[in-house]
């Protein structure tokens, strides 16, 4: 009838405007774990996207010789750009964009620079940040005043001035989430070019971080210039959000630099997920795809259970 086509108009209409993005599976990076983990689940008739920043540390392996099935040597680049095209082959959508934030209500949001997407099961499979900040004094003052996380630890720093390291997108939303609940934030790009496609009203610093100094508690920052400026807090958010960031933000277990799974690799939130160099242990192409591949068949069999129950 013309009420029931009327709907479907509808609703094909918002999802064509980027408002209605539901899937069963969402998966956070498109390495050996991630594009395994997708194999299982598509193919196991769960409606599965792929979001990634379009690369991948496999890439950075000059030659590969010692993964099974491989009579000749190949590239990190080229087993990476093998894997894409398979995922695409059996359906798997896979978009290019940057993870900044993960929620959990009803369903998981996982938020983008560009999009907002729902999803019953999130695998977080980004990898781990090999690059530690450089900055002298930050090891020795996190928890006295160094923080990792503005949805975590923002509220330690009501009503206070602090600044928020990193010059891209994940620098720009951790400012946000800081703005209506500190006194003052300032975003500091430690000499790089701040990211052009986000705007946020905040003052930008862009000179070079030397150290930052305090007593018992973090006080002040000092530039290479010599300059200082007397602050509460700093959240360090370099470069892009990885695995273990996006852990911590909506409450998962981790420990040290690697997230916490069970045998099922679901970590302290149900329908949370994590696989590969994220969960520790060696950090290797064959264990990242079983972990993927675990993870994909664990989430098959719990939503199988719930469709029958």
């Amino acid at each position: 009838n013309k009420y029931y086509w009327g709907k479907i108009k509808i609703i094909n209409f918002l999802i064509c405007k980027g408002m209605i993005f539901m899937y069963d599976v969402i998966i956070i990076g498109s390495g050996p774990a991630g594009i395994s983990a997708a194999l299982y689940t598509q193919r196991g008739g769960l409606k599965t996207l792929i979001i990634s920043k379009g690369s991948s540390s496999l890439e950075k392996a000059h030659k590969i010789q010692n993964y099974y099935g491989l009579v000749e040597e190949i590239s990190g680049k080229e087993l990476y750009k093998i894997g894409i095209e398979q995922a695409k082959r059996i359906g798997v959508e896979i978009i290019e964009d940057e993870v900044v934030q993960i929620s959990n209500e009803k369903n998981f949001k996982v938020t983008t620079i560009n999009a907002e997407y729902d999803a019953t099961n999130v695998i977080l499979a980004t990898g781990i940040n090999r690059k530690e900040s450089t900055i002298k004094g930050i090891k020795e003052y996190e928890g006295k005043g160094i923080s990792y996380c503005a949805v975590c630890d923002a509220f330690f720093f009501r009503g206070k001035d602090v600044v928020v390291i990193g010059d891209g997108n994940y620098a720009v939303h951790e400012a946000e989430i800081l703005k209506p609940i500190a006194k003052s934030v300032r975003i500091i790009t430690n000499g790089k070019r701040m990211v052009q496609n986000r705007n946020i009203d905040v003052e930008t610093i862009k000179d070079s971080v030397k150290e930052v100094k305090g007593k018992d508690i973090l006080e002040e920052i000092e530039f290479a210039n010599g300059k200082t400026i007397k602050i509460d807090g700093v959240f360090v958010a370099e470069g892009i959000a990885t695995s273990t960031d996006l852990a911590k933000r909506i409450g998962a277990l981790v420990e040290g630099n690697n997230i916490k799974i069970n045998e099922n690799m679901e970590t302290s939130v149900r329908g949370l997920y994590a696989c590969g160099d994220c969960t520790g242990g060696i950090l290797q192409i064959s264990k990242a795809v079983y972990e993927g591949a675990k993870a994909g068949l664990e989430i098959i069999k719990k939503e199988d259970k719930n469709v029958s129950n």
